[in-house]
């Protein structure tokens, strides 16, 4: 899952960068609202992460001009701007959530996988498909009648987008896009190479490929 974070505090950035890395997410992070404009015109990013004191175009403009757009990517807003009448122009103004600084980790990304999973219709917290489960609080994995296994950080990251798309086709593109963010290195053979330690894993069955196209996890029987 790739993010684009919107801060332009460095030291708050950086944080934040640091601790969604660690939570197995692709992250993005500019400072302020044009460059969040070109950001979101030239990659695809599953959330945007939003602050509204943003030097020269600030929050409350980039929301409106992505919604002007008619680009429905889940907004969470964070913000140290704490009056009702501000948490009510975020939420009127197509923000998915309004998270006030100071937050903790732990509840921001209890709060994304709560948003992400209403943006995707799904009301239980776990994944399922054809026999596999995946937990994003956890990191955990089940094959059917296997034990739950602890995954890696982008060996979660790449079930977990095959896993929300079940039975669709993902590249090796599309698989990059979601679990390495902008200046990370990725190796010739790395998708195969996790794919590879999944299948070790969760069993050979696991993850379909598709000659010539991509892999996919199939849809639920």
């Amino acid at each position: 899952m790739r993010i684009l974070l919107v801060e332009d505090d460095a030291m708050i950035g950086a944080a934040m960068q640091a601790a969604l890395k660690d939570a197995s997410y692709a992250v993005d992070w500019v400072k302020h609202g044009q460059a969040a404009l070109a950001a979101l015109a030239a990659q695809h990013y599953d959330m945007l992460l939003l602050d509204l004191g943003l030097p020269g175009k600030d929050g409350m403009e980039v929301l409106r001009t992505v919604r002007n757009q008619r680009n429905a990517i889940p907004v969470l807003i964070i913000t140290a701007r704490d009056g009702v009448e501000d948490r009510i122009r975020g939420l009127d103004g197509g923000a998915d959530d309004y998270v006030l600084k100071p937050f903790s980790m732990p509840e921001l990304l209890a709060r994304m996988r709560a948003v992400q999973r209403r943006k995707g219709g799904v009301a239980e917290p776990v994944l399922t498909s054809a026999g596999l489960t995946l937990d994003p609080a956890t990191h955990e994995a089940t094959a059917m009648g296997q034990e739950p296994v602890q995954l890696s950080n982008r060996e979660f990251a790449l079930l977990h987008a095959l896993m929300v798309r079940p039975g669709a086709i993902l590249s090796r593109s599309d698989l990059e896009d979601r679990v390495y963010g902008w200046g990370e290195e990725v190796e010739s053979n790395a998708i195969e190479f996790l794919i590879h330690a999944l299948r070790k894993k969760l069993g050979s069955s696991a993850i379909k490929n598709v000659r010539g196209a991509g892999w996919m996890v199939a849809k639920q029987p």
